[in-house]
């Protein structure tokens, strides 16, 4: 739910103490020190409470809410289809059509005017019925108080009703005048039947009021009159029902006054309990008992895996049944190229080295759920998990049948055209589940700025304000190769600025967010399977290709993926002389093989060329280390493709300069307002600008 009567429904129904909130109300934390969390505000908190229901317990798990009104929606979605999937209510299955709802049930409250003007509401609809992302029905509860802030209903919104956006699904609405309890636990009886009986979506829209406007100390009256002298010259709802209660003889006024006394004193004697309240331990219980905050120092995690496993995996990932019709040409380009690399251990390409990621997390009993527009097949057709029959359109995952021992499952979630609610879904999913490895990814890198509220309110921000670890991978195509404003960046400038990454002190693994842009199939491999070997849980935002895709060069060998392996943050320059080098050019990305191929054409000698691989958090040991080799370098040089006033250069500066002492200079594109250029001639120009500067220029 919003922030609007959470507190109310918390320590009511929800058995909330109330000291929490009082001693939250003081401006304390509400978390103990050791948490060093930067918290919220009280109206953002959550809880997770068994209340005894008909002499049986049910489990209420409220979520934390960002002050984005319905961002929190598709969340909520997420980690009930995350519950229902481990609880066993539904099996995965590959066509994503398991029926599920028999435990779970995802609760929504909504108010009027957000639930009218959210986009993400319509987005979070159009998913409610789509396989992978069904969770058996929602049940929508639209408090609906005539006033959004201060706007009034007839201007928040077009339609008639504030539900009318439910007719898109064609599910049924109940309006229920909320003056009448009694008629409110009806309609909420009959929702819920409806939902139980046919596992979609139902709405329920309480016709009710706010007394004191947008918030207690807020004066309606300025902007609505008329609405609220209606409403001040009535009864509240409480007072009502209490009178009708009274007047049919079930309560008397000293029971009444007994009641309102005995909850009176309980709230005073809470308040005063407020100086001698320690917050407790909320955190890494249950499911994520045994995880733990990221360490201040770095860690190097082995993520290689047995050579004959991964042969195993590899032959299974491109293997289908006899009767199954394979698109012909996917038979020779990717069946029949697999096998081939496979068998010589070597160019390994990205999409092979992938699959056996995902491929020896199943085989250790993970699951693992890919999500997004086109994951399938891929954007640019080269991954092909999912394999479509030609004639009757089956579909086919061959990860999901490598061995009859396996546990782990690849849910490949294709998923409505949608970046907001979509992401919002799979961060739900991460939250409940830190033994799965859930991945997001966009159809362009510049697609998920769709998504801008989620990545800012959750993703980068959650553990910091509500101690809440999340494994979230975000898989965002990024590369200048000429297709225009928005298909070229993924704005890591963006996620390196959300990074609480420090200037002045060395590298730490806890950071907010892990951001990385590998240039090997091998480094990939690496990345996917660290996010479930360490003990702990971050966000990773990996900046994937396009070209590299099908690059010759960059590929790996089998030996790459062994035991003993693990991702490089840094990969230093095998190539160059130490003695005689000059310059030191860094690069993240695909740039590096444009400078490499220009490099060797030249034939320059006196230049090192340096990988960034691991950007966040700032890789300082790999980069000492790496440059003590280069003792005669004079000048470093950070190349990069995007703008200056994008990609990694404004947080590789400081960071190079403050903790190694050496200047850095700029290589790249100069400042501007879009992140690619839309004409051919005119992108060609900058490419030969950003290949030659630094390696012929900059001397």
């Amino acid at each position: 739910m919003g922030h609007r009567g959470k507190l109310n429904v918390m320590t009511g129904p929800l058995l909330y103490p109330p000291v929490k909130i009082f001693h939250k109300f003081t401006g304390q934390p509400e978390f103990p020190p050791e948490a060093n969390a930067a918290c919220d505000v009280a109206l953002h908190l959550s809880t997770s409470v068994d209340i005894p229901v008909n002499d049986k317990s049910v489990r209420f798990s409220l979520l934390n809410n960002p002050s984005h009104l319905e961002a929190a929606n598709p969340v909520s979605m997420g980690k009930a289809r995350s519950k229902q999937l481990l609880l066993k209510e539904g099996d995965y299955s590959e066509d994503g059509s398991s029926r599920l709802g028999d435990k779970v049930l995802n609760l929504q409250l909504h108010g009027d005017a957000a639930f009218a003007g959210q986009g993400i509401n319509q987005e979070m609809l159009m998913m409610s019925q789509a396989p992978h992302f069904n969770v058996g029905g929602s049940m929508h509860v639209i408090v609906n108080n005539q006033v959004g802030f201060t706007l009034p209903a007839a201007r928040g919104r077009s339609s008639r009703y504030v539900t009318d956006l439910a007719k898109s699904i064609a599910v049924p609405v109940i309006h229920v005048n909320a003056d009448h309890p009694e008629l409110v636990v009806k309609a909420t009886n009959i929702a819920f039947e409806y939902q139980r009986k046919f596992r979609k979506d139902v709405f329920i829209d309480y016709n009710c009021f706010r007394k004191y406007g947008h918030n207690e100390v807020d004066d309606p009256t300025f902007t609505n009159p008329l609405l609220y002298k209606l409403i001040h010259s009535r009864k509240t709802i409480p007072d009502l029902y209490t009178e009708k209660l009274v007047s049919e003889g079930l309560l008397s006024e000293e029971e009444v006054k007994n009641e309102v006394a005995a909850h009176t004193s309980y709230l005073q004697k809470q308040f005063e309990a407020v100086p001698t309240y320690k917050p407790e331990v909320s955190y890494y219980q249950e499911q994520w008992a045994g995880f733990q905050a990221a360490p201040n120092a770095v860690e190097t995690w082995d993520t290689g895996v047995d050579t004959g496993l991964l042969q195993m995996v590899g032959h299974a990932s491109v293997a289908y049944p006899d009767n199954f019709n394979i698109h012909p040409h996917l038979a020779k380009t990717h069946v029949r190229s697999r096998l081939g690399k496979l068998a010589d251990g070597k160019d390994i390409d990205w999409a092979t080295a992938e699959a056996l990621a995902f491929g020896s997390l199943l085989m250790e009993g993970r699951h693992v759920r890919l999500s997004g527009e086109d994951v399938g097949r891929g954007t640019f057709s080269h991954r092909h998990v999912m394999l479509v029959d030609q004639e009757t359109e089956a579909i086919h995952i061959p990860l999901n049948h490598i061995h009859e021992k396996q546990k782990g499952f690849l849910e490949v979630a294709n998923s409505i055209l949608s970046e907001e609610a979509v992401l919002a879904f799979e961060y739900g999913m991460a939250y409940d589940s830190p033994d799965n490895l859930c991945i997001w990814e966009a159809q362009f890198g510049d697609f998920y700025n769709g998504a801008q509220i989620i990545v800012d309110t959750f993703i980068a921000s959650g553990e910091s304000k509500w101690v809440r670890s999340n494994g979230l991978v975000m898989l965002l195509p990024h590369g200048y190769d000429g297709a225009a404003s928005e298909h070229s960046s993924c704005r890591i400038e963006r996620f390196l600025q959300l990074t609480d990454s420090k200037e002045s002190t060395p590298d730490s693994e806890n950071v907010c967010l892990h951001v990385a842009n590998a240039t090997t199939p091998a480094q990939y491999f690496h990345l996917l399977r660290r996010q479930m070997v360490r003990n702990y849980r971050k966000p990773l935002v990996i900046a994937s290709p396009k070209i590299l895709l099908r690059l010759a060069d960059a590929v790996s060998n089998i030996s790459d993926f062994a035991p003993g392996t693990h991702f490089k943050n840094v990969i230093g320059d095998p190539l160059a002389d130490p003695l005689k080098v000059k310059r030191v050019i860094l690069v993240s990305g695909k740039h590096y093989y444009e400078l490499q191929k220009e490099r060797l054409r030249a034939n320059i000698d006196d230049v090192a060329i340096i990988r960034v691989e691991g950007l966040a958090p700032f890789p300082l040991h790999d980069l000492q280390t790496e440059l003590q080799r280069f003792k005669n370098a004079r000048k470093f040089i950070w190349s990069q493709e995007e703008h200056r006033n994008m990609g990694a250069w404004s947080f590789i500066k400081p960071r190079f300069e403050n903790l190694l002492g050496r200047k850095l200079l700029y290589s790249g594109r100069a400042e501007g307002a879009t992140p690619a250029v839309g004409a051919a001639v005119l992108h060609r120009a900058e490419v030969e600008h950003i290949i030659k500067e630094p390696l012929h220029t900059m001397k």
